[in-house]
């Protein structure tokens, strides 16, 4: 692997790919640690440091690279742009007129990512507004040692101000998206997955300083090995899939034989990625919001907040991420959205008549209605451990809560973070091991 890398870095043009990503990664952390205007940050540092534990906005931080909470130029990180697509991805079904655009190749494509921008600018402004009004309210931290009015972080409150600040934060969201596709053309790799990978990264040190500093030295060790378990368990499931032998029938076309060739239709174990966790996280953080909107009675003896009827059931069982009805929930909805979104991305139908069209068929199966029928078979059958394997990975920070005797999101190997940064990780180096192999180089996984 190391003999690629030089490799890698003595062909000038895979090395210029590699040094401009490596650029622009420094640039959007540069992004996430710049000040906001008229944010007071000697009371941001104050209050983050005590917030480590703030439940609400963990997703979100954790896809900035912990730049929201300090509400930074690049605060909102790369999320827009993910819901926006998401979003897009999903109208393709609904409207006719982004299925037909999605037919229609390279140009179609083109005006679906421009759609996908306005909707990110129109996400940015409305995210940003939000985060804004929850720090001047001082709900977007909770009060703690060293931070006893986290509404004091938004020193200039007037109009212009917070319109400023609102303005700096969307345009931090479009540098991003900018950023990203400019990785994408010039670099290696997915420019919006290489950003989601460089701010999960960077709150592993510190997640994993926390839990040093809680559990010892022995818990950090375990954590470490059960971490790199995990990692490589994630490795190979992503790696599974189902091959399908299919088969070309031979044509004349003029004086030349085409066909007669035989191949596989690779169908993923993980068919569906990382969406439905994000999808059941999302849906998830409604009712903490429910539960901040509506408020408790907080105690000024104790600062003890204590909510009654709704809103208790909620906390309690809802929002609590330790609580058991709340595992069970975010796992079932991770099965019902793996399914849901591998139902809308896969259609059966339509890839057994492209394989009718080009004389293809599975053998042992007639083409047509009857390749679609066993497609749909194979595909229920796979999507169901594949759905299990993304529940499971996703509740593990919450399994390891009494482990590390901290908040169980400080758990650095569960969840979205270790599904994000395997997958993005196996598809850079792969693409890194294509363009090596173009120039007769041994690649990363030989």
């Amino acid at each position: 692997m190391l003999a690629a890398f030089v490799s890698a870095l003595k062909t000038p043009d895979l090395r210029k790919k590699i040094l401009f990503t490596l650029a622009m990664i420094a640039v959007y952390r540069l992004g996430a640690t710049l000040p906001s205007p008229g944010i007071d940050y000697k009371v941001v540092n104050a209050c983050v440091s005590g917030n480590q534990d703030n439940s609400l906005n963990t997703v979100l931080n954790l896809f900035s690279g912990g730049a929201l909470l300090k509400l930074s130029v690049f605060a909102l990180g790369i999320m827009p742009y993910i819901t926006a697509s998401i979003i897009i991805q999903l109208l393709t079904v609904v409207i006719p007129r982004f299925e037909q655009l999605k037919k229609q190749g390279q140009p179609g494509q083109a005006k679906m990512t421009q759609y996908t921008r306005y909707l990110t600018i129109g996400l940015g402004i409305l995210q940003s507004t939000a985060f804004v009004a929850l720090a001047r309210s001082g709900q977007l931290l909770s009060s703690s040692t060293g931070c006893p009015d986290p509404s004091k972080i938004i020193s200039d409150n007037s109009a212009f101000g917070l319109i400023v600040l609102v303005l700096t934060m969307t345009a931090g969201t479009a540098a991003i998206m900018w950023m990203g596709e400019l990785i994408t053309d010039r670099g290696i790799g997915n420019g919006m997955s290489i950003l989601i990978f460089t701010s999960i990264a960077a709150r592993i040190p510190t997640e994993g300083q926390q839990i040093l500093a809680s559990g010892g030295g022995v818990v950090f060790g375990v954590i470490i090995v059960i971490g790199l378990a995990i990692i490589a368990a994630v490795v190979f499931i992503e790696q599974g899939q189902r091959r399908l032998p299919v088969q070309y029938a031979k044509r004349m076309i003029g004086r030349k034989m085409y066909g007669g060739t035989s191949t596989y239709l690779p169908l993923k174990v993980n068919q569906a990625g990382v969406i439905p966790v994000i999808f059941a996280t999302s849906l998830l953080y409604i009712p903490s919001l429910i539960v901040q909107l509506i408020g408790g009675s907080t105690d000024s003896t104790t600062g003890v907040t204590t909510y009654s009827g709704f809103s208790n059931f909620l906390n309690v069982y809802v929002v609590d991420s330790s609580n058991w009805f709340h595992n069970v929930l975010y796992f079932a909805l991770i099965i019902f959205f793996t399914y849901f979104y591998v139902g809308i991305t896969f259609n059966p139908t339509e890839r057994a008549d492209e394989l009718k069209k080009y004389g293809g068929f599975i053998p042992g199966i007639r083409p047509g209605r009857p390749t679609a029928e066993y497609l749909q078979f194979v595909l229920s059958r796979i999507t169901l451990p594949g759905s299990l394997y993304l529940g499971i990975v996703a509740i593990l920070p919450n399994l390891f809560l009494s482990l590390t005797s901290n908040n169980a999101q400080n758990f650095p190997f569960g969840g979205t973070s270790v599904l994000i940064m395997v997958g993005v990780g196996l598809d850079t180096v792969k693409q890194i091991e294509t363009q090596l192999m173009q120039r007769n180089y041994e690649g990363f996984l030989r």
